[in-house]
């Protein structure tokens, strides 16, 4: 399964939900308000910019984000909402693309990183993320956890979540750390929608190494955008690393 292949035409066009799912108000305002904190008055680059869901809002705060976009069909849908002089994007693969000009902030959200589907290309991401920043810069990484505590003995299988007319089923493949995530939207009738995408997970803790291969070392991470506490039982994390620059500045309020 090649990501050129998933994030189609099809995809791109349904892909925006405003005000609902990840396009929620709840959901997407605090990750644009740490986002502009942590930028710090400094230039933003997102890795997997996509439709441009954080991006745009990101821009109009004032922040000026350049992104990195594998899919021409998703950036066909950024630019329905901004120009390349607002929002540049170079055409790439987000573990090698090179955006000119130096960033405060590079980040990755809602599970982008595990879009590349080996760990050496995750480690390379991490790399390229090192090498768009100023000294002192900051990697945002937005990751869920994953969940093989639920997944029975002998099952290659769970049920990751589930609601009136959708349902997500995660396929495992435990050897190698990839997972392909099935999702199923139920339409009038006996119709249904399917979108699959792969994805290789990874624990925070290998998560913490690939950064610090790179240079990193890791700020604070949390269960939220909110600054939630996280623990053995969360679901997802929000980890900030920093690039050392001899003068070490606190991290934004309510960063713990």
């Amino acid at each position: 399964m090649r990501h050129e292949d998933v994030w189609n035409v099809q995809v791109a066009q349904s892909y925006d939900t405003p005000g609902a799912g990840m396009f929620a108000p709840e959901v997407l305002e605090p990750a644009v308000d740490r986002l502009a904190e942590l930028a710090a008055g400094g230039r933003a680059l997102e890795f997997a910019i996509g439709t441009g869901r954080v991006a745009v809002p990101l821009a109009r705060r004032g922040v000026p984000v350049a992104g990195v976009e594998l899919s021409r069909p998703m950036l066909g849908q950024l630019r329905t909402k901004a120009d390349e002089a607002t929002i540049p994007v170079v055409v790439g693969d987000m573990a090698t693309a090179r955006v000119p000009g130096v960033f405060q902030l590079v980040y990755l959200v809602y599970n982008a990183v595990s879009n590349l589907l080996t760990q050496p290309e995750q480690v390379a991401c991490f790399r390229n993320a090192a090498r768009h920043l100023a000294p002192g810069g900051r990697l945002v990484i937005e990751l869920w956890v994953p969940q093989l505590r639920e997944l029975p003995p002998g099952r290659q299988a769970v049920v990751s979540q589930s609601e009136e007319g959708y349902v997500c089923l995660d396929t495992f493949d435990v050897l190698r750390q990839q997972v392909v995530s099935h999702n199923i939207w139920f339409e009038e009738g006996e119709r249904a929608r399917v979108f699959r995408s792969p994805h290789r997970y990874v624990w925070p803790a290998e998560l913490d190494l690939m950064a610090q291969l790179a240079g990193f070392e890791l700020e604070f991470r949390h269960a939220d955008w909110q600054g939630a506490e996280f623990t053995a039982e969360s679901r997802s994390h929000v980890s900030v690393y920093r690039l050392p620059d001899g003068d070490w500045a606190p991290a934004p309020s309510g960063a713990g």
